[in-house]
């Protein structure tokens, strides 16, 4: 199973990516996004984080409409998995991959942050439960341009019928929670990811690369993870931290495509 982590000028998640990959026992790669032939002949794709083409314009549009996004389109269609992480998954709704009910149509939008008394750029730790994880799990965000949203309320009532919001944030206990500051960023139905109705195609606006080992998480999230945390120092450094399931889930979908 070989998968290409695409790499957009702009781009500066995609070592730490391709290392979450590798640790769930994916082949992984790292693919410049003018590497057409070589990008057709892989079996999975990750969007990584970062800022391609410097959010020109807006976020994720410029490398949205690259020949590179061309072939993933294709091999999405093909039923080949794709995953995009914060600017990632701005390029897929840019796209139309996501949430993908019209293929090609943009349906929906990444949104500036509306963050509490401030708008823009913000970075955290969240909470979000959802189908991509079996319990509620803390991750990191960084964005400015995170707020999922649409003004078709028919396209609002396909992905709500559809079970498309793949995650949410939600206080540590698993309550989803619409106001500041559970939802960091004030997303439509508290959404921090969203799939396409195949469930091969997944936008998530945290870094679960970015927690996907336990010394990872900062000790003040709390819970179960401050103490694997606190084991992680003392000499664990391997154990998976909670961004660990999105990278299996991946796995499985590769596993499910090329069977």
């Amino acid at each position: 199973m070989r998968v290409g982590v695409v790499l957009f000028p702009g781009m500066n998640c995609e070592h730490e990516t391709q290392r979450a990959l590798v640790s769930v026992g994916v082949e992984a790669e790292i693919v410049r996004s003018n590497q057409r032939e070589r990008l057709r002949a892989l079996d999975g794709y990750v969007l990584p984080g970062g800022f391609s083409f410097e959010d020109r314009i807006r976020a994720g549009v410029v490398a949205a409409h690259l020949p590179a996004i061309e072939v993933v389109a294709r091999a999405a269609e093909a039923g080949k998995p794709v995953a995009g992480i914060c600017n990632g998954a701005q390029i897929l709704l840019e796209a139309g991959l996501v949430p993908g009910l019209t293929p090609g149509r943009v349906e929906m939008a990444l949104a500036l942050n509306e963050s509490g008394t401030r708008v823009g750029y913000y970075c955290d730790w969240r909470w979000v439960t959802g189908s991509l994880f079996a319990e509620p799990v803390p991750l990191p965000f960084a964005h400015a341009e995170g707020r999922f949203v649409t003004e078709d309320e028919t396209v609002r009532r396909a992905v709500l019928e559809r079970g498309l919001v793949a995650a949410r944030y939600c206080a540590p206990g698993g309550k989803v929670i619409r106001d500041w500051p559970v939802n960091p960023n004030g997303a439509w139905e508290n959404a921090a990811a969203m799939t396409n109705p195949e469930g091969h195609v997944v936008a998530i606006m945290p870094h679960p690369e970015r927690a996907n080992w336990a010394y990872q998480v900062p000790p003040d999230v709390g819970g179960k993870w401050a103490g694997r945390k606190r084991r992680s120092v003392a000499g664990l450094a391997g154990e998976p931290g909670p961004g660990r399931e999105f990278f299996e889930r991946f796995r499985e979908l590769l596993r499910r495509a090329v069977a």
